[in-house]
């Protein structure tokens, strides 16, 4: 896992991002809309390629001229695109419905009949999709999508594990996708058994892999107090899925629209870390935090960093997407 030649492959939908310049998608005085690629393991995948670190992107998009200037964007990020499919009539999209989501952040999606939602096993090939690949990072949107594409995730991971790949997760909640009859908690801890790394909160980790979760804790609880808190849903999380050795937390608040606090916690068998806290009133976007904090989370693992040197690397990520326009980071640690 620690080697320096090693190859990921980011799975996951892509999305077209819709955002307005005003707080309205429909203004009077101003109707200018902003359109960004994205996605969550998209943004991954640039993060981790800015950083240096070879990454394949692994999705379903249609054959026509907006995929291959999307396609073009992602190459430019240094991004392999040899392992895409292309299939189907659309790209889901997302629709982000304030001027720099910063405000209620209000998300509308349009996903349905994607040309992702339409990937079966049969239009898989996992030797051709796993060639070269040593980490396979998926997150928990695409199973929230589809029974099929949950099922297909499980297929994905299992024959990731017949190949020795190290896997990694991204628990992201997003209740909205959760429509098809099942619930996170019946659905991700199967697919969380496959995983060397379990990155997300203490929230999702309770609401998808029904770890505990203690309801005073809030905006004004102490930094220390979390920090003890995600140190408990660390044991309990190894003791569930005993393959993960490595578990990561991230911490964000907001008090207005353009401030943020963010700091992280990172947990092995071993040992407790948790990074400096990083303040900001001046951000720009914060979509795709996230996802870059897992960037730099990969990165700092495969380079075999310190413990302490793995969160604040993928603390500091996740703060640089603050001050960068769009989903994509700018691979900055």
């Amino acid at each position: 896992m620690n080697k320096p030649n090693n190859r990921v492959l980011c799975f996951g939908e892509l999305l077209i991002r819709l955002q307005s310049s005003a707080n309205s998608l429909f203004t009077a005085n101003d109707n200018k809309v902003k359109i960004y690629p994205g996605g969550s393991e998209a943004n991954v995948a640039v993060t981790l390629a800015k950083l240096g670190v070879p990454t394949s992107y692994f999705t379903v998009l249609p054959k026509n001229q907006l995929t291959e200037e999307i396609e073009n964007i992602i190459v430019e990020n240094q991004v392999n695109i040899s392992k895409i499919l292309h299939a189907g009539d659309r790209i889901g999209t997302y629709y982000l419905l304030s001027a720099n989501g910063l405000t209620n952040g209000e998300v509308i999606y349009d996903r349905k009949y994607s040309s992702f939602s339409h990937l079966t096993v049969k239009s898989t090939d996992w030797d051709s999709i796993y060639d070269g690949i040593e980490w396979l990072h998926f997150s928990a949107i695409t199973p929230a999508l589809s029974e099929n594409l949950a099922e297909l995730t499980e297929l994905a991971l299992d024959e990731a594990l017949k190949r020795n790949i190290t896997i990694s997760v991204d628990l992201n909640y997003r209740s909205k996708l959760w429509q098809y009859g099942k619930k996170p908690i019946e659905i991700m801890p199967k697919l969380v058994r496959y995983a060397d790394i379990i990155m997300g909160n203490i929230w999702a980790a309770h609401k998808m892999l029904g770890t505990s979760i203690e309801l005073s804790l809030d905006r004004n609880t102490a930094k220390e107090e979390y920090v003890q808190y995600a140190n408990k849903v660390a044991i309990e999380l190894m003791a569930k899925f005993p393959k993960a050795k490595h578990i990561a937390n991230t911490f964000r608040f907001m008090d207005t629209s353009h401030h943020n606090l963010f700091y992280g916690t990172y947990h092995t068998p071993n040992l407790n870390v948790f990074s400096e806290t990083k303040e900001t009133f001046k951000v720009v976007d914060r979509i795709g935090s996230g996802d870059a904090f897992m960037g730099g989370l990969i990165y700092a693992i495969i380079r075999n960093l310190s413990p302490q040197e793995i969160i604040e690397t993928a603390t500091s990520a996740g703060f640089e997407k603050l001050f960068v326009e769009g989903d994509f980071g700018n691979g900055k640690i």
